[in-house]
């Protein structure tokens, strides 16, 4: 087997895609093209990684080059990078933009930026507002999307007025929220338009997914740690997402770990099958 291609495979599992690179920077041979497709990834050079993970997923389509570089595997983990790069960082949930809604409950324009983190009503009211504009929102839609109250009765609405009062301090500045006939609306004061950004699975458990989705494998100690929630918090969303078959543990006690249900494919360790020259 290709020295240098075994070579670029084990710099890649060792988390040096630079080493990778640099023993298959002239080579334009589909093993090749995929390695450094993977490395161009790992680097963050997203569309050049695109352009050779496409043209090793060409050279790979002949027969003779998959005769000679016995090449299933390879494709497998060119589809599922491909994939990773395709996949979306945000969910766009408006059409329009400017202000924008980040994972972690911002709102912000183009000079100012409010965070909200600690004021989960208030991001809930943010939101919705900015969901629906230009347009005005109904009240009984923010007394469900805020209070989660499926029969709002008047203690329900006195509160809502509180809380549009506090949205309206926090974005001071930002926009303001009108009352209308219906509900309220959201009228930014610079920006010409709203835009919501969201994550692209929201999850209740999603904060857990996203360490997880790295491939490595955690304590639940080591996720509370990285979190800053409680043990027994973590251990029931771990227990929950066990149970939606989406995370499974290994080992037992204080050696139990938790990883992400494998997707169907291969890792880059595998990129090349059967044993390396020396092991």
């Amino acid at each position: 087997m290709d020295t240098l291609i075994v070579a670029a495979a084990r710099a890649l599992a060792a988390g040096d895609p630079l080493s990778a690179l640099k023993r298959v920077a002239l080579r334009n041979d589909a093993p090749a093209l995929a390695l450094r497709g993977i490395a161009m990834a790992q680097l963050g050079d997203l569309a050049r990684a695109k352009v050779l993970l496409r043209k090793a997923a060409r050279g790979f389509g002949t027969k003779q080059a998959v005769a000679r570089a016995r090449c299933i595997v390879a494709e497998a983990e060119i589809a599922l990078v491909s994939r990773d790069l395709s996949s979306p960082a945000a969910a766009l949930a408006t059409a329009q933009a400017t202000l924008e809604r980040h994972g972690d409950r911002i709102v912000r324009d183009a000079d100012t930026t409010v965070s909200l983190a600690t004021h989960p009503i208030l991001f809930a009211l943010a939101r919705t507002l900015g969901e629906a504009w230009p347009a005005d929102v109904s009240r009984g839609m923010l007394l469900a999307r805020a209070f989660r109250a499926k029969h709002a009765d008047e203690s329900h609405r006195a509160r809502l007025r509180v809380e549009v009062r506090r949205l309206r301090v926090k974005l001071r500045g930002l926009a303001d929220v009108n009352a209308t006939t219906r509900g309220f609306a959201l009228a930014p004061r610079r920006a010409r338009e709203v835009v919501v950004f969201a994550p692209p699975v929201e999850d209740a458990h999603a904060s857990v997914l996203a360490f997880l989705a790295d491939g490595e494998s955690w304590s639940s100690s080591a996720l509370s740690l990285a979190l800053g929630s409680t043990a027994r918090t973590v251990q029931r969303a771990l227990d929950s997402l066990a149970g939606a078959g989406k995370v499974q543990s290994c080992g037992r006690g204080r050696a139990r770990r938790w990883i992400t249900q494998p997707m169907p494919g291969f890792t880059t360790t595998l990129l090349l099958p059967g044993p390396l020259p020396g092991d």
